[in-house]
């Protein structure tokens, strides 16, 4: 079950949020409601998240008794291990053969069902410990607040990744308001749309592309598939974070955003403030700066920077092809620190846009392909070195004439608003139009786009939940 489907729209949310404003001990109905979901999709595995809960707590009520490394680093190790087993162990297995038996060998590798959303609740609990470790935070003294705090269902298999002081003062005591509510129900409309409507219309050319033979892609497809690819991920990946922050202000928490229109930027590090930012600024908090961030000369800089993107590219998927697109961005960072960045800068800035725009969407090949053998052959289709036999007209969808300009514009929608014709359209529409009241025109808007997503869930048509990857 995930947010863009009929079972959670129409079964699980009404009945939760009936119980959730009805009945007095809301904590309880939001920890009962969250191991129910995940339960939907992983009867098996909610053994594992609630061991995880408990063992965190544990290692939390410890450290509020005694903060000293040795207790932190044994439950950073238990997190670890528990991702580590379940993520990683197929993987270090099949390098393992391979580097001992060869390619030839018989022996197959492990191959461990990935349990949904791990990365994301093992990132947060450790955040949760290093947090108590530090003082940023106070142990919580009951198993249910931590359990609620690891394991709400807005975030828990698709982010964004939370610090326990965030919420701790949130988890016993927030606030509920009508105002909030219907925020909240604009924002997880929003997401819903950008999900349904948008990344999933961008899939289907995309998965046409890559799903393709890949030595026929002719130029034509293979920019075509990469362009609704990089559209796709977006609109996924922000419209599931929208929904997550649309359900916390619901139920009256405040979750941090988690894309700020990335490709807006103008430098892959500016990319990095935009992109999956509660992933950035854990790996900056629990990683980049106690390695030594930028304190200790350029070198080590960006050995650190290396390092960082090395694991984030790990932390997504257990391929080789993820760690050469985390080692992709982690050298463009090295480059625009380096003195070479100082002719980015002065680049005008369409161009520092353009240049942006390719290193992204070049580094979302081996991300797709997950190989990076079939992420080479993708690359030599781009640049015209393919068979063709694939041409362009093959995974061309009508619709596409007016989406991949509309999810453009979404995409870089605050460059496009402070646009000196934007700028002068507003003025003119100021002065000529009468002002409709909200108070009708958001209802409208948002009971339009939800018919619209249910309509398209209803027919049961192309709807990928790509977070099973990680």
């Amino acid at each position: 079950m995930t947010f863009a489907s009929i079972p959670f729209l129409f079964y699980f949310l009404p009945v939760f949020l009936a119980l959730y404003f009805l009945l007095p001990f809301r904590n309880l109905v939001f920890l009962a409601g969250s191991l129910v979901f995940y339960a939907w999709g992983e009867p098996v595995f909610i053994l594992l998240l609630v061991a995880s809960i408990s063992v965190n707590h544990v290692i939390a009520r410890l450290l509020a008794k005694n903060r000293t490394l040795p207790v932190l680093a044994l439950g950073v190790a238990a997190n670890l291990l528990a991702l580590g087993v379940f993520k990683y162990a197929g993987f270090l297995s099949e390098v393992l053969l391979s580097a001992v038996a060869g390619t030839d060998s018989d022996i197959a590798p492990l191959d461990l069902h990935l349990p949904l959303g791990i990365s994301f609740y093992t990132f947060q609990a450790i955040s949760f410990l290093v947090d108590i470790y530090r003082r940023d935070a106070e142990a919580p003294l009951r198993w249910l607040d931590t359990a609620l705090f690891i394991s709400m269902f807005p975030q828990l298999i698709a982010g964004p990744i939370v610090r326990f002081h965030t919420l701790a003062e949130q988890i016993t005591s927030r606030t509920h308001s009508l105002d909030r509510f219907a925020s909240g129900a604009r924002q997880f409309t929003r997401g819903l749309a950008q999900k349904i409507l948008l990344a999933n219309a961008f899939g289907q050319t995309a998965d046409a592309a890559f799903g393709a033979d890949l030595a026929q892609l002719g130029p034509g497809a293979a920019w075509l598939g990469l362009a609704c690819y990089t559209l796709q991920i977006y609109f996924d990946f922000a419209g599931y974070s929208n929904m997550a922050l649309g359900l916390g202000r619901m139920m009256g928490f405040d979750f941090p955003e988690n894309f700020n229109f990335p490709y807006m930027s103008r430098s892959v590090t500016e990319f990095w403030r935009r992109w999956h930012m509660s992933l950035s600024r854990w790996f900056r908090e629990y990683l980049y700066i106690p390695l030594g961030g930028n304190r200790h000369g350029p070198l080590r800089t960006y050995l650190n920077l290396c390092i960082v993107f090395l694991l984030c590219g790990f932390w997504h998927g257990a391929e080789w092809a993820f760690v050469i697109w985390g080692a992709w961005h982690g050298a463009f960072l090295v480059l625009e620190r380096s003195p070479l960045g100082r002719l980015l800068t002065g680049l005008p800035l369409l161009l520092r846009h353009a240049y942006l725009l390719l290193v992204v969407m070049l580094a979302w090949v081996p991300f797709r392909t997950e190989d990076w053998g079939d992420a080479l052959i993708y690359f030599a289709a781009l640049t015209g070195q393919g068979a063709g036999g694939v041409t362009l007209d093959q995974i061309y969808a009508p619709q596409l004439a007016f989406l991949l300009p509309l999810g453009a514009v979404i995409a870089v929608w605050p460059l496009i608003a402070e646009s000196r014709p934007a700028a002068w359209i507003a003025r003119r529409g100021a002065t000529l139009a009468h002002p409709a009241p909200r108070v009708l025109l958001e209802p409208a808007w948002v009971a339009a786009l939800l018919v619209l997503c249910a309509a398209d869930l209803a027919t049961g048509s192309y709807n990928p939940f790509i977070y099973f990857r990680f």
